[in-house]
């Protein structure tokens, strides 16, 4: 069975983020992130440094879950859930990476504290099936 293109980027981002946001394994996770590596965020310093250096500070409750993820050539988006970061609730995000030679290259993000059920006026959770506890 062979793998596209797509598939193969899918995997890499969710292997990329559970290595560094939940396993905390940083010599791991600098295989996934190039040195050259650009961050589009008000919420990072600059660079593979800036992003190491804010999970390094954050306390190792910090938990990544992925939700859907879709791919097109080589940018991949994938919406998820950090929580247990010291905030009073999680966050959700839209991270819309690009991918080179099987590296993270490039960020963006789209961040937005999680709705509670008395929050949300639609009646619906932001993420999965069910509201915070």
């Amino acid at each position: 069975m062979s793998h596209t293109t797509e598939d193969k980027n899918k995997a890499l981002v969710l292997e990329a983020f559970d290595t560094l946001f939940n396993k905390r394994d940083y010599a791991a996770a600098e295989r996934y992130w190039s040195p050259n590596y650009v961050q589009h965020s008000a919420h990072i310093a600059p660079g593979r440094d800036g992003l190491f250096n804010l999970i390094k500070s954050i306390p190792p409750t910090l938990k990544y879950e992925a939700g859907v993820i879709l791919a097109n050539e080589d940018f991949v988006i994938v919406h998820g859930r950090y929580s247990g970061f010291s905030q009073p609730t999680a966050w959700i995000v839209v991270d819309i990476l690009r991918i080179k030679d099987g590296i993270l290259v490039e960020h963006w993000d789209v961040i937005q504290d999680e709705a509670s059920r008395e929050q949300s006026k639609s009646g619906l959770p932001m993420f999965g099936d069910t509201f915070p506890k």
